[in-house]
């Protein structure tokens, strides 16, 4: 069993683990719980009512949280020509086609994000198994294989998330930091939950939102009321 700490300890005092808070109660809590000397992320857990073995029950999509994440995303986009210039005048953090690829397979991964035009994926496309293996690989479903640069680079700058779920039918998350006010919490929490329930499969059956919980980077999780969001 794994060992904590005293601060931990502390602020595991906070919270009961075996009671259920309203999501604002919740995001108070977790707040409080946050004690370490960096600004902890707040991150969300969602058990859903799916079978993730299954293709017709996948849970996968793109929100942008109202408040941000709360880290500045570092975004790379593969375009040419006036697509290139267009998602540096966006704000792109780094831009390229051939060169970056070339970058990227001798181990350069100084970034987040990335971002490619349709007509760059049979190249980038080589890249598969060095992106893939990060999650980094541009995906049309995520909005990151697209023509329309400024908008993939202003909305990740402005804090889009993805989402997807993963083996054991899990989401999580971040919905902010422990610098964030209560309401910034809240509203993003709302946003990604939304989120949610609008991708839900139309395979699914039952309870759909089964289990949810919030927590920070370093501290105790809460576990959320999730009839709330339904």
């Amino acid at each position: 069993m794994a060992k904590h700490g005293k601060k931990y300890l502390e602020a595991a005092k906070l919270i009961d683990s075996e009671a259920t808070y309203e999501p604002s109660e919740a995001v108070e809590l977790v707040k409080k719980a946050a004690t370490a000397k960096f600004d902890e992320t707040i991150e969300a857990a969602v058990r859903l009512g799916v079978d993730p073995r299954k293709q017709d029950q996948a849970v996968r999509g793109v929100v942008v949280l109202p408040h941000g994440t709360g880290k500045t995303q570092r975004v790379l986009v593969f375009a040419k020509g006036d697509k290139a210039k267009e998602a540096e005048a966006a704000g792109a953090d780094y831009v390229g086609d051939a060169d970056m690829i070339n970058k990227i397979q001798q181990g350069w991964f100084e970034f987040d994000v990335c971002v490619a035009t349709p007509d760059m994926m049979s190249e980038v496309g080589k890249l598969g198994r060095l992106l893939g293996g990060k999650g980094l690989m541009p995906n049309p479903k995520a909005g990151t294989v697209t023509f329309d640069v400024t908008k993939a680079v202003q909305e990740i700058k402005a804090g889009k998330i993805e989402y997807r779920l993963d083996r054991a039918g899990q989401i999580h998350a971040p919905i902010g930091k422990a610098s964030f006010s209560s309401e910034q919490l809240n509203e993003n929490f709302k946003a990604l939950m939304d989120a949610l329930n609008r991708a839900k499969p139309a395979a699914a059956k039952g309870v759909y939102l089964k289990n949810v919980s919030i927590s920070s980077t370093m501290g105790p999780g809460a576990r959320v009321n999730a009839a709330a969001f339904r």
